[in-house]
């Protein structure tokens, strides 16, 4: 089979999986996020007519978020089973990381499953993937080195915000319809400090009864990670990779003017290495058929 250059999933997977059973709580899957400080579980599902036990589908931040917070359903109530993402999209050890990125753009997740024949032996995130952009001697990234303030190109300009006396589920409301993973919140005019999705699973759906009348304010990070606008993408992944964050606000001298993503750098190389994600894709067919 044709393979694309670099290095391949299994050199970057997770292979310690985060399992909860399909009767689990969402509630219980929001603890495991929050304690083991990831942003999926996978989940367990029983077949008792073939007496077999195995993993059925994948609990997000996002989902946790669109399907449970920005609902109005109790987390305690609502089980792991009813908003798992299933089938669960899985992609092989050996193939390259650059084919794990265009998997995660044309289905919009962060999240893919490892998958060696019927057995899922690892995940890999975007996050994982924006490392091993990073870390690349040479490539897209590296050829952003020569283009005039290149977070510029990469960041999100339209900055989303929040009032910081909302509670939690108007923020997960918005976060759901916008397809974003995170809102500025502003307090008297200002902004105050940022509001992840990871935010909302740990500190209010992890944290106690009533998660969606918790007020924003107490949930946000703050003060805000930021960055100036004329540093490289590499300074960027440095202070993400230093804080563990997937966010990063971008300043031009002292205003706020956009944020960064680490899933907006991997869109971006996904977008550039297409054509050859696609010549490569046509090779394998061809190749299958003969």
């Amino acid at each position: 089979m044709t393979q694309g250059s670099g290095p391949s999933v299994s050199a970057y997977m997770h292979r310690q999986l985060e399992i909860v059973p399909e009767n689990a709580a969402a509630f219980d899957a929001a603890v495991r996020m929050r304690d083991r400080r990831v942003g999926c579980v996978f989940v367990e599902s029983l077949n008792r007519e073939a007496r077999d036990c195995r993993i059925g589908g994948i609990i997000t931040e996002t989902d946790v978020i669109g399907k449970v917070l920005a609902q109005g359903r109790d987390p305690e109530v609502v089980t792991a089973g009813r908003i798992m993402s299933r089938p669960l999209l899985t992609i092989a050890p050996d193939r390259p990381m650059i084919d794990a990125g265009h998997l995660m753009e044309r289905h919009h997740v962060r999240h893919l499953g490892v998958s060696d024949g019927d057995e899922i032996v690892g995940v890999i995130s975007v996050r994982d993937l924006a490392r091993h952009f990073f870390e690349a001697p040479s490539g897209p990234v590296e050829a952003l080195n020569d283009v005039y303030r290149p977070l510029g190109v990469l960041m999100q300009k339209q900055l989303e915000t929040i009032d910081a006396g909302a509670p939690a589920a108007a923020a997960a409301t918005r976060m759901a319809e916008r397809r974003i993973g995170s809102l500025f919140v502003v307090e008297a005019g200002e902004i105050v400090g940022i509001v992840t999705e990871t935010d909302l699973v740990r500190k209010a759906v992890a944290g106690g009864p009533d998660p969606g009348s918790q007020r924003v304010g107490a949930l946000l990070s703050s003060p805000l990670l930021d960055i100036d606008l004329n540093r490289s993408v590499r300074d960027a992944c440095d202070v993400m990779a230093k804080h563990q964050v997937r966010h990063l606000t971008v300043r031009d001298q002292s205003a706020v003017v956009g944020v960064i993503s680490s899933r907006d750098l991997v869109r971006m190389i996904t977008a550039r290495d297409r054509p050859d994600f696609l010549r490569r894709t046509a090779e394998e067919r061809t190749e299958r058929r003969l």
